[in-house]
């Protein structure tokens, strides 16, 4: 937990959720997590950190209910599309 004084933001990573982007060349990765800001109740965090996740950039928090709205939004967005990966064996050599 970071904590700050004279009145700045307080915060604790209740649970990592995962990497949105891999870490740039000084370590700063986009991630979701679970954060508790200022003492509240924890609600699910998008922002890039630090490595220490002692800093943090702008990010966006939603609740709950919001994540689970975006989830579907995406889900629908994105149901009917064919999103795969291709394996080594089915790549052009």
């Amino acid at each position: 937990m970071a904590d700050r004084n004279n009145g700045e933001v307080t915060f604790e990573i209740m649970e990592r959720g995962g990497l949105l982007e891999k870490p740039n060349d000084n370590g700063w990765a986009l991630e979701v997590n679970l954060v508790a800001w200022n003492g509240g109740k924890p609600k699910i965090d998008i922002r890039s950190w630090s490595p220490d996740h002692q800093k943090m950039t702008r990010g966006i928090t939603l609740t709950e209910t919001q994540a689970e709205k975006l989830a579907q939004i995406l889900s629908e967005r994105y149901r009917d599309r064919n999103i795969t990966t291709p394996n080594r064996d089915t790549m052009e050599r």
